[in-house]
């Protein structure tokens, strides 16, 4: 949505011909070659690295998707060229709706409730053994600093099993990710039912001494001739006691075995289910902190044997990159860049959009490898948070008469306050969205007639003037939607009008 908002505002359009006939707010094909590659060279979630190849197979992506057309108003097909072709932006924008960010203390996540008591005599006949109170007991009961104790009663709770603690974790790690990413809802990036609950438990308590996950299942762990070529690049030159032979472009031949090993994987390392998550993390690059947050919480959903092979991966490729002792990889780029561009897609891809995914995935593997010791380790706050609740559940607790809940529950939460500038910008930003719908739907609708449709427009014009003038900045652009039909009016009737009309005279030739 940002590369189309702003290619359609960047996008030069003047007069052009082609085949003795003019058209008006277009452009050439090598035009906005040009223009795109210079934003996607200057946007933070692309970079310098965007060829002018990929500009180009964005543009396509863009015509199948009618984000432009060409000068006949074709589009649908991926035939765009960089040559001299004429095309232009449809009426309407194809963009997507954006994420919206939660509103203060909207509970977005529902809890197991394990309060519910068990089915079996009230709480209210458990036995009480009595006290005996002796004259100091009576008046820290009736003293008036302290105040009269109100009556209580123990609340024993449900006991939880493997189970329980299991969807705890998936619904705790889901509200934070959603809280992260600031949504309203998972389900715009993610369908919950496909998280595996079991996953994040092992992928949090199964690990070693380094970090790495143990998996149960031996039969998909790494191979060791694998597992041998990656240790041999990471810790080059030092590999010599894995007494492999050295030879001129031996650590080439080695790095090509890796690369075909994990190139012929079906399946990406962080899954085509995962796929939207990770993407919408990109939107966050600009606060790393919050961005290696979101990348925390997101591997912890991948299955145990893909995480482990992402950290393994991913560690070679970080200390490969840095390794100045190690020879060049290839002839025509740099290490780095090389690594990236071969291990983007085995860790990142959705199954349809390929072209575009290369650009998405290598911005995402770079942070990766540069932040990878945190991204791949346990964040410990979520953990710490999610094991102080199920331990608040598995204690008894003190009721008091008349309580609604428990004493020791964490206070609530307060909305913080905002600036006067923040405020006006939500402001106008919640209120002319929709009026911007409005105007489109009565823009699109064909089953008014004209006239009544260039009533409502008028009248939204008049009430919306700022709204009317973002969406027909010009009158050109107004006068597109209602194309003049000249009438030619018959000459006998032009003669009419011009001469007035005059009463019947006779002549000498009608005389008797």
């Amino acid at each position: 949505n940002e590369i189309i908002e702003l290619f359609r505002a960047g996008m030069p359009l003047r007069k052009h011909r082609c085949r003795f006939k003019s058209y008006e707010r277009c452009f050439k094909a090598s035009e906005a070659v040009d223009c795109l590659h210079e934003l996607l060279g200057s946007n933070q979630n692309f970079g310098p690295e965007v060829t002018r190849h990929q500009t180009v197979k964005l543009l396509k992506k863009f015509l199948k998707n009618h984000v432009i057309e060409d000068i006949k108003g074709r589009w649908g097909k991926e035939d765009f060229e960089d040559d001299g072709h004429l095309y232009r932006f449809p009426p309407s924008s194809p963009l997507k709706s954006y994420p919206k960010k939660p509103s203060c203390g909207k509970e977005v996540i529902k809890f197991p409730d394990w309060n519910e008591p068990k089915a079996g005599p009230s709480q209210e006949h458990i036995p009480v053994k009595s006290v005996t109170m002796n004259s100091e007991m009576w008046y820290k009961r009736h003293s008036i600093a302290i105040g009269e104790v109100p009556a209580c009663k123990l609340v024993f709770r449900r006991e939880l099993t493997q189970t329980n603690i299991e969807e705890i974790w998936k619904s705790m790690t889901l509200s934070r990710l959603q809280k992260v990413l600031g949504l309203d809802s998972l389900d715009e990036v993610l369908d919950t039912k496909l998280v595996n609950s079991k996953h994040i438990v092992q992928n949090v308590y199964n690990v070693n001494k380094q970090g790495i996950v143990t998996l149960e299942d031996k039969s998909k762990e790494l191979p060791h001739w694998i597992l041998s070529a990656m240790k041999c690049l990471a810790n080059w030159p030092s590999c010599s006691d894995l007494k492999q032979p050295t030879y001129l472009g031996f650590e080439r031949d080695v790095f090509k075995t890796i690369v075909d090993y994990f190139g012929q994987m079906k399946e990406p390392l962080l899954t085509f289910h995962f796929f939207d998550i990770f993407v919408s993390v990109l939107g966050l690059l600009q606060k790393p902190s919050k961005a290696v947050e979101a990348l925390q919480i997101s591997c912890l959903l991948l299955p145990p044997e893909n995480r482990k092979r992402l950290q393994l991966l991913v560690r070679m490729m970080a200390r490969i990159s840095l390794n100045q002792d190690l020879p060049p990889l290839s002839e025509s780029m740099r290490t780095r860049t090389l690594i990236v561009q071969v291990f983007s897609r085995c860790i990142l891809c959705s199954k349809d959009e390929i072209d575009l995914d290369e650009l998405l995935a290598a911005k995402l593997v770079s942070f990766l490898m540069d932040n990878y010791q945190e991204i791949l380790s346990v964040p410990s706050a979520l953990k710490s948070s999610i094991e102080d609740h199920v331990v608040h559940l598995q204690r008894v607790q003190i009721k008091y008469a008349g309580a609604d809940s428990d004493a020791t529950l964490p206070p609530p939460s307060f909305c913080h306050q905002i600036t006067t500038g923040e405020f006006e910008y939500q402001r106008a930003t919640g209120s002319q969205e929709p009026l911007a719908a409005l105007l489109e739907e009565i823009v699109m609708n064909k089953e008014i007639s004209v006239k009544d449709k260039k009533k409502k427009l008028k009248q939204f014009q008049k009430s919306y003037p700022e709204v009317y003038r973002v969406r027909f900045p010009s009158p050109e652009t107004e006068a597109m939607l209602f194309p003049e039909k000249t009438k030619q009016k018959p000459p006998i009737l032009m003669w009419a009008l011009k001469k007035p009309f005059q009463p019947f005279h006779r002549t000498r030739s009608f005389r008797m």
